[in-house]
C-alpha cells in the first residue's frame, strides 16, 4: 500500500457495468457484468486482449461515460457524471496543442483556481519529474509521441486528485524510459495515497504497479480472473523471482489456461 494513510483517496464501486453500442441498426456489446471494488490507495491494473472493454470501463469511471446497465459509485456517491477530484489521461491524452507545454501541464490547476505564478512552480515541478525540463516553451507538435505521453503524465501528477485513472500512459515511450517512468507513477502513489486504476497491454507493467490485476475476456468484455498482487509497489519487485512467476500466471490466465 501507499505511504500515507488513504484519507484522501476515493473508494470506487462498479455493479454489474455493462455499455453497450449502436452499430448501424444493431447493438455492440462492448462490456457486461464488470464487477470489482477500488478500496482507497490501492492500484488496480486492467488487461486484457484489444477491444475487450478496459477502456470503456476507464471512461465510464471517469463519468465521461454513463453505463448501459449497472451503477458505479465513488467516495461513497453515485457516479453522475466527471469529478474534479479525478484525474483521468486518455489514450488521446487530451493536449491542447495551442498550448506550450508549461502551459498544458499548468492546466487542471488554474482550472482549480491554483494562483498563476504557483500553478506555474509546481507544473514546472511536475514537468521535471517526468524528464521534460528545457521544454517548457515548447509546443505539443514539437515534442515525439513518447514525450507528449510524458506531459500527459506531468499534468495529471500535479493535480490534487483522490482517484488517478490511466489509459495506457505509457505506450509509447521506449523501454527504458518507460521503466523510469513507472518508478516515477510508483513513487507519486506511494507519496500521495491516491487510489488508482490503470490500463495496460503489457503483463509487465500491470504486474509491476497493480496491487490487483483485473482481467478481461475478449469482447464482449467480462472479469474472467481477479489476481492478487500485494508485492506490487516497491522498485526491488520488478527483480525478483516471484514477480517473474506472477507475470507468468497472468500470460496463462490471458492464454485461457488458468483462472
Amino acid at each position: 500500500m501507499s505511504d500515507l494513510p488513504p484519507h484522501n483517496a476515493a473508494h470506487v464501486e462498479l455493479s454489474d457495468v455493462g455499455v453497450s453500442y449502436r452499430n448501424g441498426d444493431a447493438p455492440l456489446q462492448a462490456c457486461s457484468g464488470i464487477s470489482f471494488a477500488v478500496e482507497p490507495g490501492e492500484s488496480v491494473v486492467l488487461i486484457g486482449p484489444s477491444g475487450c472493454g478496459k477502456s470503456t470501463v476507464l471512461h465510464v469511471v471517469a463519468g465521461l461515460l454513463a453505463p448501459t446497465e449497472g451503477q458505479v459509485r465513488v467516495a461513497g456517491e453515485p457516479l453522475r457524471g466527471p469529478r474534479p477530484e479525478t484525474a483521468f489521461i486518455p489514450q488521446d491524452l487530451g493536449i491542447f496543442p495551442w498550448k506550450t507545454v508549461l502551459q498544458n501541464a499548468a492546466l487542471g490547476l488554474r482550472l482549480h483556481g491554483v494562483p498563476r505564478q504557483e500553478a506555474i512552480r509546481q507544473a514546472t515541478e511536475s514537468l521535471s519529474r517526468v524528464g521534460l525540463e528545457g521544454f517548457e516553451s515548447a509546443y505539443p507538435k514539437e515534442l515525439s509521441g513518447g514525450m507528449r505521453q510524458r506531459l500527459a503524465l506531468a499534468r495529471a501528477l500535479v493535480m490534487e486528485a483522490d482517484l488517478v485513472l490511466m489509459d495506457e500512459p505509457l505506450s509509447a515511450i521506449d523501454a527504458l524510459q518507460r521503466e523510469s517512468l513507472q518508478d516515477a507513477l510508483l513513487d507519486f502513489w506511494r507519496t500521495r495515497g491516491h487510489a488508482q486504476i490503470l490500463v495496460t497491454h503489457s503483463i509487465e507493467e500491470a504486474v509491476y504497479l497493480g496491487q490487483r490485476i483485473i482481467v478481461f475476456s475478449a469482447r464482449p468484455g467480462t472479469i474472467v480472473a481477479q489476481i492478487n498482487n500485494p508485492e506490487a509497489g516497491t522498485p526491488e519487485w520488478r527483480d525478483s523471482e516471484a514477480y517473474a512467476r506472477r507475470c507468468q500466471q497472468v500470460r496463462a490466465v490471458l492464454r485461457g489456461e488458468a483462472r
